[in-house]
Protein backbone atom coordinates (compact mmCIF):
# COMPACT_ATOMS: atom_id res chain seq x y z
CA UNK A 1 0.00 0.00 0.00
CA UNK A 2 1.76 3.44 -1.20
CA UNK A 3 1.79 5.85 1.67
CA UNK A 4 1.02 9.38 0.69
CA UNK A 5 3.72 11.93 1.45
CA UNK A 6 3.03 15.50 2.02
CA UNK A 7 5.41 18.30 1.52
CA UNK A 8 5.31 21.52 3.80
CA UNK A 9 5.60 24.69 1.95
CA UNK A 10 9.06 25.87 2.17
CA UNK A 11 9.56 28.91 4.56
CA UNK A 12 9.96 32.37 3.23
CA UNK A 13 13.36 33.73 3.12
CA UNK A 14 13.94 35.86 5.93
CA UNK A 15 13.67 39.73 5.52
CA UNK A 16 17.73 40.32 6.43
CA UNK A 17 18.81 37.56 3.98
CA UNK A 18 16.21 38.93 1.10
CA UNK A 19 17.49 42.01 1.52
CA UNK A 20 21.48 41.42 1.32
CA UNK A 21 20.17 39.30 -2.22
CA UNK A 22 18.89 42.41 -3.38
CA UNK A 23 21.92 44.52 -2.42
CA UNK A 24 24.32 42.55 -4.41
CA UNK A 25 21.93 42.39 -7.18
CA UNK A 26 22.15 45.95 -7.37
CA UNK A 27 25.55 46.36 -6.22
CA UNK A 28 26.00 44.18 -9.45
CA UNK A 29 23.76 46.25 -11.42
CA UNK A 30 25.64 49.58 -10.29
CA UNK A 31 29.20 47.72 -10.77
CA UNK A 32 30.26 50.23 -13.47
CA UNK A 33 29.70 53.30 -11.52
CA UNK A 34 31.24 51.77 -8.01
CA UNK A 35 33.99 50.53 -10.25
CA UNK A 36 34.94 53.70 -11.06
CA UNK A 37 34.70 55.06 -7.75
CA UNK A 38 36.90 52.04 -6.30
CA UNK A 39 39.56 52.09 -9.46
CA UNK A 40 40.44 55.62 -7.53
CA UNK A 41 42.66 54.13 -5.08
CA UNK A 42 45.08 53.50 -8.07
CA UNK A 43 47.71 55.61 -8.45
CA UNK A 44 47.93 57.55 -11.57
CA UNK A 45 49.57 60.48 -13.66
CA UNK A 46 48.57 63.84 -14.53
CA UNK A 47 48.70 65.64 -10.79
CA UNK A 48 46.26 68.37 -10.18
CA UNK A 49 47.32 70.26 -12.83
CA UNK A 50 44.12 72.12 -13.19
CA UNK A 51 41.77 72.81 -16.29
CA UNK A 52 42.46 69.52 -18.37
CA UNK A 53 46.08 69.27 -18.40
CA UNK A 54 47.09 65.50 -16.93
CA UNK A 55 46.68 62.47 -17.99
CA UNK A 56 44.30 59.86 -17.88
CA UNK A 57 43.41 57.41 -15.05
CA UNK A 58 42.48 53.42 -14.70
CA UNK A 59 39.18 55.69 -13.36
CA UNK A 60 39.14 57.29 -16.37
CA UNK A 61 38.92 54.54 -18.53
CA UNK A 62 36.39 52.69 -16.43
CA UNK A 63 33.69 56.15 -16.67
CA UNK A 64 34.82 55.64 -20.53
CA UNK A 65 33.71 51.79 -19.90
CA UNK A 66 30.62 53.21 -17.97
CA UNK A 67 29.43 54.99 -21.04
CA UNK A 68 29.99 51.90 -23.57
CA UNK A 69 27.91 49.71 -21.20
CA UNK A 70 25.54 52.50 -20.96
CA UNK A 71 25.34 53.18 -24.72
CA UNK A 72 24.79 49.34 -25.23
CA UNK A 73 22.15 49.47 -22.98
CA UNK A 74 20.29 52.23 -24.43
CA UNK A 75 21.00 50.89 -28.00
CA UNK A 76 19.53 47.07 -26.92
CA UNK A 77 16.46 48.39 -25.11
CA UNK A 78 15.36 50.65 -27.85
CA UNK A 79 13.54 52.94 -26.02
CA UNK A 80 14.32 57.38 -25.62
CA UNK A 81 16.97 56.96 -23.07
CA UNK A 82 16.56 60.45 -21.79
CA UNK A 83 13.68 62.68 -21.18
CA UNK A 84 13.27 65.97 -22.86
CA UNK A 85 14.46 68.09 -20.42
CA UNK A 86 17.13 65.67 -19.05
CA UNK A 87 18.42 65.65 -22.72
CA UNK A 88 18.36 69.63 -22.67
CA UNK A 89 20.12 70.07 -19.35
CA UNK A 90 23.00 67.74 -19.84
CA UNK A 91 23.28 68.69 -23.14
CA UNK A 92 23.31 72.52 -22.71
CA UNK A 93 27.18 72.48 -22.29
CA UNK A 94 28.08 70.78 -25.48
CA UNK A 95 26.78 74.01 -27.57
CA UNK A 96 29.39 76.20 -25.82
CA UNK A 97 32.21 73.38 -25.98
CA UNK A 98 32.51 72.71 -29.28
CA UNK A 99 31.62 76.32 -30.32
CA UNK A 100 34.50 77.30 -27.92
CA UNK A 101 36.86 74.56 -29.85
CA UNK A 102 35.91 75.61 -33.58
CA UNK A 103 36.48 79.26 -32.94
CA UNK A 104 40.31 78.48 -30.98
CA UNK A 105 42.96 79.76 -32.87
CA UNK A 106 44.41 76.06 -32.50
CA UNK A 107 41.66 74.00 -33.35
CA UNK A 108 44.02 70.84 -32.80
CA UNK A 109 45.30 71.88 -29.65
CA UNK A 110 41.47 72.10 -27.91
CA UNK A 111 40.57 68.43 -28.63
CA UNK A 112 41.46 66.71 -25.56
CA UNK A 113 39.57 70.03 -23.89
CA UNK A 114 36.75 68.95 -25.75
CA UNK A 115 36.85 65.74 -24.64
CA UNK A 116 37.80 66.08 -20.98
CA UNK A 117 34.48 68.54 -20.75
CA UNK A 118 32.41 66.18 -22.48
CA UNK A 119 33.59 63.32 -20.23
CA UNK A 120 33.26 65.43 -17.13
CA UNK A 121 29.89 67.58 -17.60
CA UNK A 122 27.72 65.27 -20.24
CA UNK A 123 28.41 61.71 -21.12
CA UNK A 124 29.20 60.10 -17.48
CA UNK A 125 26.85 62.24 -15.69
CA UNK A 126 24.11 61.31 -18.56
CA UNK A 127 25.51 57.43 -17.89
CA UNK A 128 24.71 57.48 -14.08
CA UNK A 129 21.74 59.10 -14.17
CA UNK A 130 20.69 56.03 -16.99
CA UNK A 131 22.17 53.19 -14.76
CA UNK A 132 20.47 54.64 -11.82
CA UNK A 133 16.70 52.87 -11.33
CA UNK A 134 15.25 54.09 -8.34
CA UNK A 135 16.14 55.16 -4.76
CA UNK A 136 18.36 52.16 -3.26
CA UNK A 137 20.89 52.57 -6.57
CA UNK A 138 20.88 55.71 -5.74
CA UNK A 139 21.35 55.14 -1.54
CA UNK A 140 24.19 52.46 -2.89
CA UNK A 141 25.84 54.73 -4.94
CA UNK A 142 25.76 57.25 -2.03
CA UNK A 143 27.15 55.06 0.66
CA UNK A 144 29.82 53.89 -1.69
CA UNK A 145 30.94 57.96 -2.00
CA UNK A 146 30.82 57.63 2.48
CA UNK A 147 32.53 54.19 2.40
CA UNK A 148 35.59 55.62 -0.19
CA UNK A 149 35.68 58.67 1.36
CA UNK A 150 35.76 56.46 5.22
CA UNK A 151 39.16 54.88 3.79
CA UNK A 152 40.90 57.98 1.93
CA UNK A 153 39.99 59.74 5.35
CA UNK A 154 41.56 57.01 7.06
CA UNK A 155 44.65 57.13 5.35
CA UNK A 156 44.85 60.73 5.27
CA UNK A 157 44.65 60.69 9.00
CA UNK A 158 47.51 58.22 9.41
CA UNK A 159 49.50 60.41 7.16
CA UNK A 160 49.01 63.45 9.45
CA UNK A 161 49.95 61.04 12.75
CA UNK A 162 52.91 59.65 11.33
CA UNK A 163 54.29 62.42 8.83
CA UNK A 164 54.15 61.14 5.61
CA UNK A 165 51.83 63.03 4.32
CA UNK A 166 52.50 66.18 1.91
CA UNK A 167 54.35 69.08 3.07
CA UNK A 168 53.21 72.01 5.25
CA UNK A 169 54.88 74.74 6.51
CA UNK A 170 58.24 72.47 6.35
CA UNK A 171 56.38 69.15 7.40
CA UNK A 172 54.94 66.54 5.74
CA UNK A 173 51.69 66.41 7.61
CA UNK A 174 49.11 67.60 4.96
CA UNK A 175 46.75 64.62 4.53
CA UNK A 176 46.19 63.70 0.90
CA UNK A 177 44.84 60.44 1.07
CA UNK A 178 46.25 58.42 -1.80
CA UNK A 179 46.28 61.25 -4.27
CA UNK A 180 49.44 62.16 -3.44
CA UNK A 181 51.28 65.74 -3.16
CA UNK A 182 50.57 66.79 -6.48
CA UNK A 183 46.97 66.59 -5.83
CA UNK A 184 46.63 67.97 -1.94
CA UNK A 185 42.94 68.82 -2.69
CA UNK A 186 42.02 64.92 -4.13
CA UNK A 187 41.75 63.80 -0.18
CA UNK A 188 39.49 66.93 0.49
CA UNK A 189 37.17 66.75 -2.18
CA UNK A 190 36.63 63.16 -1.25
CA UNK A 191 35.90 62.97 1.96
CA UNK A 192 33.93 66.79 1.66
CA UNK A 193 31.55 64.16 -0.52
CA UNK A 194 31.61 61.86 1.44
CA UNK A 195 30.61 64.14 4.58
CA UNK A 196 27.69 66.02 2.84
CA UNK A 197 25.92 62.75 1.80
CA UNK A 198 26.19 61.17 5.36
CA UNK A 199 25.02 64.69 6.89
CA UNK A 200 22.04 64.12 4.00
CA UNK A 201 21.05 61.05 5.02
CA UNK A 202 21.84 61.75 8.52
CA UNK A 203 18.98 64.55 8.72
CA UNK A 204 16.44 62.43 6.20
CA UNK A 205 13.73 60.46 7.09
CA UNK A 206 15.23 56.78 6.55
CA UNK A 207 15.31 54.23 9.50
CA UNK A 208 16.33 55.43 12.87
CA UNK A 209 20.13 52.96 12.84
CA UNK A 210 20.92 54.14 9.15
CA UNK A 211 20.63 57.92 10.45
CA UNK A 212 22.59 56.84 13.44
CA UNK A 213 25.18 55.67 11.24
CA UNK A 214 25.44 58.27 8.84
CA UNK A 215 25.57 61.02 11.76
CA UNK A 216 28.72 58.52 13.18
CA UNK A 217 30.08 58.87 9.59
CA UNK A 218 30.47 62.73 8.91
CA UNK A 219 31.56 62.88 12.33
CA UNK A 220 34.62 60.39 11.82
CA UNK A 221 35.08 62.49 8.31
CA UNK A 222 35.42 65.80 9.85
CA UNK A 223 38.43 64.72 11.14
CA UNK A 224 40.45 64.15 7.76
CA UNK A 225 39.15 67.20 6.15
CA UNK A 226 40.17 69.28 9.18
CA UNK A 227 43.88 67.58 8.48
CA UNK A 228 43.93 68.44 4.96
CA UNK A 229 44.28 72.10 5.56
CA UNK A 230 42.17 73.12 2.67
CA UNK A 231 40.51 76.15 2.91
CA UNK A 232 38.36 75.86 0.12
CA UNK A 233 36.98 72.57 1.05
CA UNK A 234 36.41 73.99 4.28
CA UNK A 235 34.48 76.98 3.15
CA UNK A 236 31.98 74.64 1.17
CA UNK A 237 31.31 72.32 3.49
CA UNK A 238 30.37 74.52 6.33
CA UNK A 239 27.96 76.34 3.50
CA UNK A 240 27.08 73.01 2.32
CA UNK A 241 25.98 71.82 5.89
CA UNK A 242 23.92 75.43 6.33
CA UNK A 243 21.94 74.52 3.68
CA UNK A 244 21.03 71.30 4.58
CA UNK A 245 19.95 71.58 8.31
CA UNK A 246 17.97 74.91 6.94
CA UNK A 247 15.95 72.85 4.39
CA UNK A 248 15.85 69.91 7.01
CA UNK A 249 13.90 72.59 9.50
CA UNK A 250 15.23 75.56 11.80
CA UNK A 251 15.02 73.64 14.85
CA UNK A 252 16.82 70.80 13.70
CA UNK A 253 19.71 73.28 12.46
CA UNK A 254 20.50 74.66 15.69
CA UNK A 255 20.51 71.42 17.42
CA UNK A 256 22.71 70.27 15.11
CA UNK A 257 25.09 73.36 15.05
CA UNK A 258 25.75 73.16 18.76
CA UNK A 259 26.74 69.39 18.22
CA UNK A 260 29.10 70.27 15.54
CA UNK A 261 30.42 73.07 17.29
CA UNK A 262 31.12 70.96 20.85
CA UNK A 263 32.84 68.21 18.95
CA UNK A 264 34.69 70.92 16.85
CA UNK A 265 36.20 72.09 20.04
CA UNK A 266 36.80 68.80 21.36
CA UNK A 267 39.07 67.96 18.29
CA UNK A 268 40.94 71.20 17.85
CA UNK A 269 40.86 72.38 21.32
CA UNK A 270 40.22 69.17 23.51
CA UNK A 271 42.18 66.65 21.93
CA UNK A 272 44.57 69.30 20.12
CA UNK A 273 43.78 68.12 16.53
CA UNK A 274 46.17 70.38 14.57
CA UNK A 275 44.95 73.14 16.95
CA UNK A 276 47.75 75.47 15.72
CA UNK A 277 48.10 75.11 12.24
CA UNK A 278 44.30 74.60 12.28
CA UNK A 279 43.82 78.23 14.06
CA UNK A 280 46.58 79.76 11.92
CA UNK A 281 44.67 78.26 8.47
CA UNK A 282 40.88 79.59 9.87
CA UNK A 283 42.45 82.87 10.15
CA UNK A 284 44.59 83.25 7.15
CA UNK A 285 40.90 83.47 5.55
CA UNK A 286 40.14 86.55 7.07
CA UNK A 287 43.26 87.75 6.09
CA UNK A 288 43.41 87.10 2.44
CA UNK A 289 42.57 90.78 0.86
CA UNK A 290 44.94 92.39 3.72
CA UNK A 291 48.32 89.80 4.24
CA UNK A 292 47.54 87.26 1.51
CA UNK A 293 50.27 84.78 1.50
CA UNK A 294 51.83 83.66 -1.96
CA UNK A 295 48.91 81.02 -3.14
CA UNK A 296 46.95 83.76 -2.20
CA UNK A 297 48.69 86.30 -4.47
CA UNK A 298 48.81 83.74 -7.10
CA UNK A 299 45.19 82.68 -7.06
CA UNK A 300 44.25 86.87 -7.46
CA UNK A 301 46.74 87.50 -10.27
CA UNK A 302 45.36 84.00 -12.03
CA UNK A 303 41.97 85.48 -11.89
CA UNK A 304 42.56 88.60 -12.92
CA UNK A 305 44.77 87.04 -16.14
CA UNK A 306 41.76 85.17 -16.64
CA UNK A 307 39.58 87.97 -16.96
CA UNK A 308 41.58 89.94 -19.07
CA UNK A 309 41.68 86.83 -21.40
CA UNK A 310 38.05 87.29 -21.60
CA UNK A 311 37.90 91.00 -22.54
CA UNK A 312 40.17 90.19 -25.63
CA UNK A 313 37.28 87.30 -26.34
CA UNK A 314 34.09 88.10 -24.69
CA UNK A 315 32.03 86.05 -26.84
CA UNK A 316 33.93 82.61 -27.46
CA UNK A 317 36.75 83.08 -25.29
CA UNK A 318 40.47 82.13 -26.21
CA UNK A 319 39.80 78.61 -26.64
CA UNK A 320 39.78 75.13 -24.31
CA UNK A 321 43.18 74.61 -23.04
CA UNK A 322 44.40 78.33 -24.22
CA UNK A 323 44.57 79.94 -20.50
CA UNK A 324 48.45 78.35 -20.34
CA UNK A 325 49.34 79.64 -23.78
CA UNK A 326 48.19 83.24 -22.43
CA UNK A 327 48.89 83.43 -19.40
CA UNK A 328 52.18 85.12 -19.07
CA UNK A 329 50.88 87.73 -21.62
CA UNK A 330 48.35 87.99 -19.27
CA UNK A 331 49.55 88.31 -15.78
CA UNK A 332 51.30 90.54 -13.71
CA UNK A 333 54.74 90.15 -12.24
CA UNK A 334 53.54 89.29 -8.85
CA UNK A 335 52.42 85.86 -10.04
CA UNK A 336 55.50 83.12 -8.94
CA UNK A 337 56.56 80.29 -11.31
CA UNK A 338 54.51 77.70 -9.53
CA UNK A 339 53.50 76.27 -6.30
CA UNK A 340 56.52 73.62 -4.29
CA UNK A 341 55.29 69.93 -3.77
CA UNK A 342 56.65 67.19 -1.73
CA UNK A 343 55.81 64.64 0.59
CA UNK A 344 53.43 61.92 0.54
CA UNK A 345 56.26 59.46 -0.80
CA UNK A 346 57.39 61.95 -3.49
CA UNK A 347 60.31 64.26 -3.68
CA UNK A 348 59.90 68.15 -4.48
CA UNK A 349 58.93 69.37 -7.18
CA UNK A 350 57.90 72.86 -8.58
CA UNK A 351 54.12 72.01 -9.62
CA UNK A 352 52.94 74.76 -12.81
CA UNK A 353 50.04 77.05 -12.26
CA UNK A 354 48.27 76.06 -15.56
CA UNK A 355 44.78 77.34 -14.65
CA UNK A 356 43.03 80.28 -12.36
CA UNK A 357 41.28 77.91 -9.92
CA UNK A 358 38.41 79.20 -10.19
CA UNK A 359 36.03 76.97 -12.35
CA UNK A 360 34.00 79.89 -13.64
CA UNK A 361 36.75 82.02 -14.77
CA UNK A 362 38.17 79.02 -16.44
CA UNK A 363 35.33 78.55 -18.39
CA UNK A 364 34.79 82.26 -19.11
CA UNK A 365 38.43 82.61 -20.38
CA UNK A 366 38.30 79.94 -22.72
CA UNK A 367 34.73 79.43 -23.94
CA UNK A 368 33.86 83.10 -23.16
CA UNK A 369 30.26 84.07 -22.03
CA UNK A 370 28.46 81.86 -24.19
CA UNK A 371 30.20 78.91 -22.45
CA UNK A 372 29.48 80.01 -19.02
CA UNK A 373 26.02 80.43 -19.37
CA UNK A 374 25.80 77.03 -21.12
CA UNK A 375 27.55 75.05 -18.24
CA UNK A 376 26.56 77.56 -15.40
CA UNK A 377 23.28 77.03 -16.48
CA UNK A 378 23.22 73.30 -16.46
CA UNK A 379 24.31 73.26 -13.13
CA UNK A 380 21.61 76.04 -12.27
CA UNK A 381 18.83 74.18 -13.77
CA UNK A 382 20.27 70.87 -12.02
CA UNK A 383 20.17 72.84 -7.82
CA UNK A 384 16.75 73.64 -9.08
CA UNK A 385 15.52 70.72 -9.79
CA UNK A 386 17.13 68.91 -7.02
CA UNK A 387 15.23 71.81 -4.59
CA UNK A 388 11.73 71.36 -6.17
CA UNK A 389 11.81 67.43 -5.48
CA UNK A 390 12.29 67.73 -1.83
CA UNK A 391 9.13 67.45 -0.87
CA UNK A 392 8.93 63.52 -3.12
CA UNK A 393 11.59 62.68 -0.53
CA UNK A 394 14.19 64.30 2.02
CA UNK A 395 17.28 61.69 1.94
CA UNK A 396 17.49 62.01 -1.86
CA UNK A 397 16.88 65.84 -2.31
CA UNK A 398 18.80 66.36 0.85
CA UNK A 399 22.11 64.60 -0.64
CA UNK A 400 21.53 65.88 -4.28
CA UNK A 401 21.17 69.35 -3.09
CA UNK A 402 23.81 68.97 -0.81
CA UNK A 403 26.15 67.52 -3.66
CA UNK A 404 25.54 70.21 -5.96
CA UNK A 405 25.90 73.52 -3.17
CA UNK A 406 28.73 72.16 -2.40
CA UNK A 407 30.49 71.60 -6.29
CA UNK A 408 29.09 75.21 -7.42
CA UNK A 409 30.58 76.90 -4.03
CA UNK A 410 34.14 74.71 -4.46
CA UNK A 411 33.90 76.03 -8.13
CA UNK A 412 34.74 79.21 -6.66
CA UNK A 413 38.07 78.30 -5.58
CA UNK A 414 38.79 75.15 -8.09
CA UNK A 415 38.47 73.66 -10.97
CA UNK A 416 39.06 70.37 -13.24
CA UNK A 417 41.88 68.60 -12.93
CA UNK A 418 43.59 65.92 -10.82
CA UNK A 419 42.48 62.12 -11.02
CA UNK A 420 39.42 63.16 -8.49
CA UNK A 421 37.66 65.13 -11.33
CA UNK A 422 36.20 62.08 -12.56
CA UNK A 423 34.23 61.31 -9.44
CA UNK A 424 32.45 65.13 -9.87
CA UNK A 425 31.36 63.54 -12.95
CA UNK A 426 29.65 60.57 -11.25
CA UNK A 427 28.15 62.85 -8.37
CA UNK A 428 26.96 65.26 -11.24
CA UNK A 429 25.15 62.08 -12.54
CA UNK A 430 23.88 61.38 -8.88
CA UNK A 431 22.56 64.38 -8.86
CA UNK A 432 21.10 64.45 -11.85
CA UNK A 433 19.25 61.44 -11.57
CA UNK A 434 17.22 63.12 -8.36
CA UNK A 435 16.60 66.54 -10.83
CA UNK A 436 15.50 65.02 -13.58
CA UNK A 437 14.86 61.13 -13.58
CA UNK A 438 11.50 60.62 -13.20
CA UNK A 439 10.67 60.37 -9.22
CA UNK A 440 7.63 59.05 -7.51
CA UNK A 441 7.04 60.66 -4.35
CA UNK A 442 8.29 58.35 -1.37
Amino acid sequence: MATAVTTAPAAPAAPEAAGVRDLVRRAGALSPVLAVIALLLVPGGGGAQGGTGGTGTVADAASGLLVLICLVRVLRGGARPLTRAAAVVLGLPVLGICLAAITSNDPAASLPGVARYLQVFVLVPAAVLLTVRDRRDFAVIAWGLVAFALLQGAVGVVQYLTGTGASYQGEDIRAVGTFGATDVMGMATVVAYGLVVATGIALGSGPGRVRTAATVCAGLLLVPLVLSFSRGAWIATVLTCAVQLLLAGVRRAVRVALAAAALGVVLVGGLGIGSEMVEERVTSITRVTATPDQSVTDRYTMWAAAGRMWRAEPVTGVGLKGFPRYRDSNASLALSSGSDTAGAGAGFARQPLLSPHNMYLLVLSEQGLVGLLALAGSWVALLVGALRRQRFGADCALVATGLLTWQLVDFFYADIGGPSTVLMSVVFGLAAWWSLAEVRRA
